[in-house]
């Protein structure tokens, strides 16, 4: 799928905490060979990246009221609100 989103030059955006989740997963497979090239190819497609402290502010609010939704989730809910994103 997301080779089809930057082929069609889509727009993306994401937050620091998916490419922390990515990095992470490229070191708990002992793939940091990988990190690079597929740096390159995706994140060069990126827009923008976001996290700040209004974020992580509006994700304890969200965790406080959702008792369902995980702390990461949290997080990238309030960018999303933020940045005024409503699909994933």
């Amino acid at each position: 799928m997301l080779e089809k989103l930057v082929s069609d030059r889509e727009r993306l955006v994401t937050d620091a905490e998916v490419l922390q989740e990515i990095l992470h997963r490229y070191v708990a497979i002992d793939r940091r060979d990988a990190i690079n090239p597929h740096s390159r190819h995706y994140w060069g497609s990126l827009i923008r990246c976001w996290y700040d402290r209004v974020a992580v502010e509006r994700a304890k609010e969200i965790v406080l009221g959702h008792r369902h939704l995980s702390a990461r989730d949290a997080v990238h809910l309030a960018v999303m609100e933020q940045h005024g994103i409503d699909r994933i």
